[in-house]
């Protein structure tokens, strides 16, 4: 049984962090946390935070749903919609909560966006030191975004389980960054229609092994 957290960071902002922090939750049978959300404002219709969404699309009980830190209205960069919404950030307290099990920990955006005007996520992830899952997408660009995301991590030293993609099949693309990168490719998951908790996990099912991430 995997007890250990694993933190899913991705390579840019809406590469596919959620649906695949979902699916691997539900398949781990994991809490989840996302320790800041920004972007939650129901006076503007937009209700449902990512947390909201990885339950439904991963089946995750409530109760495994743990509550974020911070849930900011402004749908921007974390230091900025703090400073619009009128609220502080302290990184200090991002400390990761005890669960019974596993525990999956979605970040927001890439790596280096700022939770402050002094500190980034990354900062953050580094200083937890947390095996991390990479998501990246397989559209142009996605080489030297997840590249330059995998040697910023291995910088500060934190462990790379390995890199999951999201959308339509890109073979060179996804073996060049992995060759390029020397990472673990652990599985992509294809664009679906309908995306839902059973379509979800059975993509998951097919394209990843869950002994990777053990």
């Amino acid at each position: 049984m995997m007890t250990r957290p694993i933190v899913v960071a991705g390579t840019d902002t809406d590469v596919g962090k959620t649906v695949f922090a979902a699916a691997l939750a539900g398949a781990l049978k994991a809490h989840y946390w996302k320790p800041v959300q920004a972007g939650f404002d129901p006076h503007e219709g937009r209700m449902e935070g990512d947390a909201d969404r990885a339950a439904r699309l991963g089946g995750i009980p409530a109760e495994r749903i743990v509550p974020e830190m911070h849930r900011l209205q402004t749908p921007c960069s974390p230091h900025r919609a703090a400073e619009i919404d009128g609220a502080a950030i302290d990184p200090d307290s991002l400390t990761i909560p005890q669960v019974d099990g596993p525990l999956v920990i979605e970040m927001a955006g890439g790596l280096m966006v700022p939770l402050t005007r002094e500190v980034t996520f990354l900062d953050v992830i580094a200083r937890w030191q947390v095996p991390t899952v990479l998501v990246a997408r397989t559209a142009l660009g996605t080489i030297n975004h997840s590249l330059l995301s995998m040697e910023a991590l291995r910088r500060r030293d934190v462990p790379l389980i390995g890199v999951a993609f999201m959308g339509e099949a890109n073979e060179d693309s996804e073996r060049t960054i992995c060759e390029m990168g020397h990472a673990r490719r652990l599985g992509r998951i294809d664009r679906l229609d309908p995306l839902d908790a059973g379509t979800l996990a059975a993509a998951f099912g097919a394209g990843f092994s869950l002994e990777d991430f053990r």
